[in-house]
């Protein structure tokens, strides 16, 4: 495994079975993602971007096909072992914050490491903190936040444990328009400052406008990989489709 890469998939399938039939949502994916890159992860609804995310992370397990993080390979992990990899080394940021309401900001960003019973870098979260903007913030509760807010302790809590990545499913799709550049310019620098992985499901060719790669899938393959060409080129290339 390139020790550059990050995350890899190889002949990645995903199959279901609804109403007696068999529906391909992954059709022999091959992809690699660097370290240090923001990747956006485009394509209509039902492409298969929700499911490739989700393989990828650990989170389901795919029909055939390899999945590795850093040189790790997820097939090969029980149950126990993959929950602890996606704990330690796989960050994520959804569009629902998915925050504890009775956690103070601090105790939600500090939750991966209770929940391994791991002391926390301490340096390294405080770094993370002040550059998401919340050290004046970390004995709220989250109801007491902004929905941008939430996202930034969603971010924050994704970092936490500095993760080989961070996998982002449609993070600001429950934000309005300005918060939602704030905190994509806030991944952007991530990937800028700190050298962090981002792998971003959107449908919003701006918020792809913000990753270094696009890559466009269909009917359950990759039909485009391309480098960063623009909201407005995004845009008509998804129209095309």
């Amino acid at each position: 495994m390139d020790d550059m890469v990050a995350v890899r998939v190889e002949g990645l399938t995903r199959t279901y079975a609804t109403d007696g039939q068999q529906v391909v949502a992954l059709a022999g994916v091959d992809a690699a993602f660097a370290r240090g890159t923001f990747t956006a992860v485009m394509g209509p609804s039902g492409s298969g971007k929700s499911t490739l995310l989700q393989t990828a992370a650990g989170l389901d397990r795919p029909s055939a096909g390899q999945v590795w993080i850093g040189g790790t390979e997820l097939s090969e992990l029980s149950e126990t072992k993959l929950t602890e990899l996606r704990r330690d080394r796989i960050g994520f940021v959804f569009q629902a914050f998915n925050l504890i309401g009775a956690l103070t900001v601090e105790e939600n960003i500090l939750l991966p490491s209770k929940l391994a019973g791991t002391r926390p870098d301490r340096q390294w979260v405080a770094s993370v903190v002040e550059r998401v903007g919340l050290t004046p913030r970390l004995s709220h509760r989250p109801a007491q936040l902004s929905g941008g807010q939430q996202q930034r302790v969603a971010i924050a809590r994704a970092l936490s444990v500095r993760p080989d990545v961070v996998f982002a499913d449609e993070p600001t799709g429950a934000l309005d328009t300005e918060t939602a550049a704030e905190v994509l310019t806030l991944l952007r620098s991530m990937v800028d400052e700190f050298g962090q992985t981002v792998v971003m499901v959107t449908h919003d060719p701006v918020a792809a406008s913000y990753a270094d790669r696009v890559l466009v899938l269909a009917d359950g393959q990759i039909v485009r990989d391309l480098p960063q060409v623009g909201a407005e080129k995004i845009a008509e290339l998804l129209a095309s489709r």
